[in-house]
């Protein structure tokens, strides 16, 4: 690996002071230092590959998980310490999946108008053998109320913010949210 770029090791709040191991590798990586940055991709992996997976499905989701850490090698001098290392490369993955599912040709309309779009999400009977599997129900979810779902309940996005990254206004997200939770609610109760 080369290092990211020049003047990448000077973060604005001194991560090396800190006792934010994060940070130190974070600046220990931009200088070029390739086991820093293995363990911030060793310690943020798991999140990455759930975000990812939750808001793509299974495909792609190996090949979106590493263009993320390599955007993040490549921007690493970028990180200027304002924030945790773990927001800055949550957002940056955000930017990536959408990206992707862009060019995937993924982007479809971003709500469904009406209740029809409930009657979207198929269901399963449950039976006692069977145990509700949550992860099955959101990747069954419409595109827009799944990105929406993801990224207010799961994430923690404002529906402000949600607005911004999908290019929608804030009440429609707001909508995509409602219908998300009772799509979720009906295939989960039946």
């Amino acid at each position: 690996m080369t290092p990211p770029g020049t003047g990448a090791a000077t973060l604005q709040h001194e991560a090396i002071g800190r006792t934010d191991p994060d940070a130190v590798d974070a600046t220990l990586a931009a200088s070029g230092d390739a086991h820093a940055f293995e363990r911030l991709y060793r310690g943020h992996l798991s999140r990455i590959s759930s975000l990812t997976s939750r808001m793509l499905g299974d495909d792609d989701t190996d090949d979106v998980i590493q263009d993320v850490f390599v955007r993040a090698w490549q921007k690493l001098g970028t990180f200027r310490g304002e924030s945790a290392f773990g927001t800055w490369l949550h957002r940056l993955a955000v930017n990536v999946i959408l990206g992707r599912r862009e060019t995937l040709g993924i982007r479809r309309r971003r709500h469904l108008d009406g209740d029809a779009a409930l009657e979207t999400v198929p269901s399963r009977r449950q039976t006692p053998e069977m145990s509700m599997d949550f992860e099955t129900a959101i990747g069954r979810l419409p595109d827009g109320a799944r990105e929406v779902f993801v990224l207010h309940d799961v994430e923690g996005y404002r529906h402000a913010e949600i607005a911004r990254m999908l290019g929608l206004a804030t009440g429609t997200s707001k909508s995509q949210l409602h219908r998300a939770r009772m799509a979720l609610r009906r295939h989960l109760e039946r």
